[in-house]
């Protein structure tokens, strides 16, 4: 019930800044969502499969992403405005985010994730939940350094932009009674989550 709460919550979210961006237009015809302004998404036909196939791939290669310091596929993946909820109810940006991991203020030892769904709100908006499995560091600016270690569940919903799917809103919570099993073989890629700016962490 949780986790289907966090994905009411987070898609509601983006839906709301959907609808105030949208009447924003930066080029004529296009919204804010890279769709054309004077078609409805609702109604606009598009390819099921292909969302959700795009949309794993790109939740699967957030911990690569991590661990190898890709800055640019991190900032290609997230929007400008994205906006990051942590387990502990701090609120994190983009440019907090990418100046810790290039920094190595976040790293991770393992990342897997495993129980993908993806939610379909139209062409150009949809959310991704999950549960990841993660054991990282997190050293704050003071120097105190953070155990990340346990299991999250996340909630993510993205829009398309000039084609192209970004990750705008994401929020994670941390199991208080994680589960015993462990990911199958082909959802142990790592999914989408962030570090914290603040002094708990995670992914």
């Amino acid at each position: 019930m949780r986790i289907l709460n966090l994905l009411a919550l987070t898609l509601a979210t983006a839906l709301a800044v959907l609808s105030l961006t949208g009447c924003q237009q930066s080029d004529p015809g296009q919204s804010a969502v890279g769709i054309n302004a004077n078609a409805r998404p609702e109604s606009e036909k598009y390819d099921e499969s292909a969302i959700e196939a795009e949309l794993l791939r790109i939740q699967r290669d957030w911990p690569r992403a991590v661990k190898e310091k890709d800055l640019e596929a991190l900032r290609r993946l997230q929007a400008d405005d994205i906006i990051i909820v942590y387990p502990d109810g701090t609120v994190g940006t983009r440019e907090q985010e990418i100046k810790d991991i290039e920094s190595s203020a976040f790293t991770v030892d393992s990342w897997e994730m495993t129980d993908l769904q993806v939610k379909i709100i139209n062409a150009g908006a949809a959310g991704v939940v999950g549960r990841s499995i993660v054991k990282g560091k997190y050293k704050a600016g003071d120097g105190a350094v953070s155990e990340i270690d346990g299991q999250f569940r996340f909630a993510n919903t993205y829009v398309r932009r000039n084609g192209e799917w970004k990750l705008l809103v994401s929020a994670t919570a941390q199991l208080v009674k994680p589960l015993a099993e462990t990911p199958s073989p082909e959802t142990k890629s790592p999914s989408a989550t962030s570090p914290t700016p603040a002094e708990s962490p995670t992914p």
